[in-house]
């Protein structure tokens, strides 16, 4: 009688079940067709990221130097990456701001602005070694533990230059957090000097710069060369977007990258910088530099440095710059120059340097530029490069004639080797001057 109970119990309870299935079906967490793991992770990409305010009130973390915007980068790039957004106001830099792999840096466009500090210099009291990670200056005033320093003498500039950290001091003698890069000798002019970029990113990949103001303030700094500094600077720092920044009154570049690939500069100013507006270099490949300008800097406004390759440069405006317009060279080829302005540059407009047949600056093609008004003939073709195509491109001289001056628009040397020019439309005195011995 207990069995024969038990079992239509159970009976019962299946029939009531069974339709419950049936109208709340379980939930499907299963993965998505489209849904991967990222690249050098063990987990897909997620909606929802980190993200920290940092600003001077208001904020997570509050402050007005590069201290506080440090730590808020440093503890977002702990997380994996994610966004720092920086509240407006100016924040005194001291240091650089060293950017992490996959964080976003943003500020409130034309009203964050990161200062450079008042720099000070001092001639080396000791040799510094290379590979020394200390050095020992004659007069200690104004260096301090935290701040970012720069060390060379005379025959150690370029990426000879070592631009590091001081992390501890004894005296006259402080630590560096980098070694030195090259011999850097007391009686060779050898000196320190608390400069360093703006912002900096070294060996990383994913970073993004977006919608700040970085005063450079040269008048109280000494020069630092673009090859280790600029008011933003990367090296090695792959893929790398700079959107909406305005970089002015650096001593040095405005914004310089050096063997960093895929690079993207869209929609920034480059003002009244001391040496080169922008300075895409030292094989950085595919760079794309769009909607940007480049005005009144004290050399080039646009400055393909060594094998800048494959890269693409649209839209951008290049005036009033203290030397050329453009500059192309060193195994800077294959690239793409479009709709551009380019104007009112002491000297030429777009300038190809004198290269030696295998380093020279071959297939660059230039379509659809206005090249009006500058210093020199508005193109100058030097070197032994071949196969540059000029396209359907404005180039005029508009100003007031000086009967005693040439103008012209394009100059083509003696060695220089086959040069498409196509539906261009040229404005000058003497259009085209081709000095080939064949023409």
């Amino acid at each position: 009688m207990t069995h024969a109970t038990i079992t239509f119990t159970l009976a019962i309870t299946l029939i009531v079940a069974a339709p419950q299935r049936a109208a709340n079906p379980p939930t499907d967490y299963s993965p998505k067709p489209q849904e991967q793991q990222l690249p050098r992770a063990m987990y897909s990409a997620m909606a929802e990221l980190p993200r920290i305010t940092a600003g001077r009130s208001n904020a997570d973390l509050t402050g007005d130097d590069n201290c506080v915007l440090q730590a808020a980068v440093d503890y977002i790039a702990g997380l994996g990456g994610g966004t720092v957004e920086i509240g407006e106001g100016e924040y005194l830099m001291r240091d650089s701001l060293h950017l992490r792999a996959n964080v976003t840096v943003r500020g409130v466009k034309g009203k964050t602005v990161l200062r450079k500090a008042a720099g000070v210099v001092s001639a080396l009291a000791l040799d510094g070694d290379f590979g020394e990670e200390q050095i020992t200056v004659r007069d200690p005033t104004g260096f301090a533990v935290g701040c970012g320093v720069a060390v060379w003498d005379r025959e150690a500039g370029g990426f000879h230059t070592t631009v590091a950290r001081l992390i501890g001091r004894n005296g006259n003698t402080f630590a560096i957090d980098k070694p030195l890069m090259a011999d850097c000798m007391a009686d060779n002019d050898g000196k320190a000097a608390t400069v360093f970029p703006v912002i900096s990113a070294y060996d990383t990949e994913g970073v993004r710069i977006e919608s700040l103001v970085i005063e450079g303030n040269r008048q109280e700094n000494v020069p630092l060369n673009g090859c280790r500094g600029a008011g933003i600077f990367l090296y090695r720092a792959f893929g790398t977007v700079i959107s909406g920044c305005l970089v002015r009154n650096y001593n040095g570049d405005g914004i310089s990258f050096q063997q960093s690939n895929d690079v993207t500069v869209e929609d920034c100013i480059s003002e009244e910088n001391t040496s080169l507006g922008l300075h895409p270099g030292s094989g950085s490949q595919r760079p794309t530099i769009r909607r940007c300008v480049a005005r009144r800097n004290g050399t080039d406004g646009l400055f393909l440095c060594w094998r800048v390759r494959h890269g693409r440069f649209e839209d951008n405006l290049l005036e009033e710059n203290g030397r050329f317009g453009i500059s192309i060279g060193h195994k800077d080829s294959d690239n793409l120059l479009r709709r551009n302005t380019v104007r009112g540059n002491k000297d030429n407009g777009v300038f190809f340097r004198n290269e030696s047949l295998g380093m020279a600056p071959h297939r660059n093609r230039l379509e659809e530029n206005l090249i009006e008004n500058n210093g020199g003939p508005e193109i100058r073709i030097r070197g032994s490069v071949n196969d540059l195509v000029f396209r359907n491109n404005v180039i005029r001289d508009s100003r007031t004639q000086d009967a005693d001056a040439e103008h012209i628009g394009i100059r083509i040397e003696e060695t220089v080797g086959p040069v498409v020019l196509e539906d261009n439309k040229i404005e000058t005195q003497i259009p085209v001057d081709d000095r080939r011995p064949s023409r």
